[in-house]
């Protein structure tokens, strides 16, 4: 929807693509903030952005035939890889 309205935005305007199509202009205005400006998403959308590039790394590296399974499962080896961090005590 987010689409559709920025590709016909010039032509008729937000507000009343807005008032025909299920969604607020305030939404609309909050979408396109937090793609301009990535601090402005969520702690969860920052993570899955970094996270969607590590699932395409794996993938691409076992010549895209890992499925969803396997390269969960990648990740988790290479978390529990990853040195902990230090403990205070």
């Amino acid at each position: 929807m987010i689409a559709f309205i920025d590709g016909h935005r010039e032509a008729y305007g937000v507000e009343p693509i807005c008032k025909v199509l299920p969604i607020a202009p305030s939404t609309y205005h909050a979408h396109v903030a937090q793609r301009i400006d990535a601090s402005k998403r969520s702690v969860r959308a920052r993570r899955d952005a970094a996270l969607k590039i590590e699932v395409q790394r794996v993938f691409a590296e076992n010549f895209g035939v890992y499925g969803a399974r396997k390269i969960w499962r990648q990740l988790r080896r290479k978390a529990s890889r990853s040195p902990a961090a230090p403990s205070s005590g």
